[in-house]
């Protein structure tokens, strides 16, 4: 493995980052009150002490309209010193550090959004459940107004890198899809208008980057993974424009949280698990998950590498840097990945198995391997406690639920 990229450095933009692992922007649900928290700062200063290049933190929202839950970041001026003290310890253990930036749209809700949530068209999302209001034109512009000021505030906040978080139908998403865009305005019908409000946007974010020199990558949908979604003749044009937009990389993914959740983590998720943790305030989808939610979430079976045949096909449209993320759980499958062309890889359940896998990854042999074993239990409880991995906390896990667990694996 002399030869081998992993461990060599790789400019980003303005970033240089120590070896090509990225750990994956999957939401840890480790804040309160819409801020950071010391288990938060724990968590990515474990992941870059265990050697990754970059760590990111996940799901920031670039407005109060913008949160689903009380656990999510509100990146706003009042959380800088405590996002800064996350950050400093960032780069004191090596690493770069990363936040997501975005906004959740149509999965929003009153109680945490203060205000009636809102998305590309006008109706109800079963998903959430609630009613949304389409969004007017000139909140179209103020909200990418603010996702530019996001930028400002990463920066201020120690951040190096953004990650623009426009796909598994979060709101950028939701403009891109003519599943959830059924407008009629110049912000809906062909591809050129549906992704107007995703270039507003970029082009506030690359103004802010240029002023802060802070690296940008975008997270984009290569399909939506159901009919009437985006698809991959038509997601390549978008990825073309958000290159021509100077972004400093892509991160290639697919799915819908509200839809088709598993298309993007793959894997046969623990439904009654998932019910289990749910609070009783949502007593209703709590009922509803536990007896139907095997009907209702399509089920993939986990694959190592699941998005690279289809991410093969962006590499030979695109000239940019490209970033993997789906699947990697071994050695080996990050060198297939790295021989396909792709410059970055970015991880997550192999690093809420074990902060220190790249590390482990640095000492092993081309068989070294994650202990996740992708029965998906931090999936299942990551919207209402945390992302914590099963074999990380067993003897809280009551002996009913590691049975639907075994199942699975």
């Amino acid at each position: 493995m002399s030869d081998s990229k992993l461990f060599t450095p790789y400019k980003l933009g303005p970033l240089t980052l120590r070896n090509r692992t990225i750990r994956s922007a999957a939401f840890e649900s480790m804040g309160r009150d819409f801020g950071p928290t010391q288990q938060l700062k724990d968590y990515h200063v474990a992941v870059a002490r265990g050697g990754v290049g970059m760590t990111t933190l996940a799901y920031a929202a670039v407005n109060r309209s913008g949160l689903s839950f009380n656990k999510q970041l509100w990146l706003r001026r009042e959380i800088v010193p405590a996002l800064r003290d996350i950050t400093d310890a960032i780069h004191a253990e090596g690493a770069a550090a990363g936040i997501q930036i975005g906004h959740c749209g149509n999965m929003t809700h009153w109680s945490t959004a203060g205000c009636f949530p809102v998305g590309a068209s006008t109706g109800f999302n079963l998903y959430s459940p609630t009613f949304v209001r389409g969004m007017r034109r000139s909140e179209c512009a103020a909200f990418a107004k603010d996702f530019g000021r996001a930028v400002l505030t990463a920066h201020d906040a120690g951040f190096d890198s953004v990650e623009v978080h426009a796909g598994h139908g979060y709101l950028i998403s939701q403009f891109l899809s003519p599943y959830t865009n059924r407008r009629r305005d110049e912000f809906g019908g062909s591809l050129q208008n549906r992704m107007r409000f995703m270039r507003m946007c970029l082009e506030e974010v690359m103004e802010a980057a240029a002023l802060t020199r802070t690296a940008v990558v975008v997270k984009h949908n290569m399909e939506d993974g159901f009919k009437g979604g985006i698809q991959i003749d038509e997601s390549i044009e978008i990825a073309r424009e958000i290159e021509r937009l100077g972004v400093d990389g892509i991160v290639l993914t697919s799915g819908f949280v509200s839809k088709a959740p598993m298309a993007v983590m793959r894997g046969r998720i623990p439904t009654k698990t998932m019910s289990y943790y749910m609070p009783w305030s949502s007593w209703p989808q709590k009922i509803v998950i536990n007896l139907f939610g095997n009907r209702m979430i399509k089920q993939y079976d986990f694959e190592e590498c699941y998005f690279l045949e289809n991410a093969k096909k962006f590499r030979a449209a695109l000239t940019g840097t490209l970033i993997y993320v789906g699947g990697l759980v071994s050695r080996r499958g990050i060198e297939r990945v790295l021989d396909s062309g792709f410059e970055l890889v970015q991880m997550a359940r192999a690093l809420v198995n074990d902060p220190a896998f790249v590390d482990k990854l640095r000492q092993g042999d081309i068989d070294t391997r994650s202990g996740c074993d992708h029965r998906d239990y931090c999936m299942a409880r990551m919207y209402s406690v945390d992302m914590q991995c099963c074999h990380n906390c067993r003897e809280e896990i009551p002996a009913r639920l590691w049975r639907e667990l075994d199942k699975i694996k």
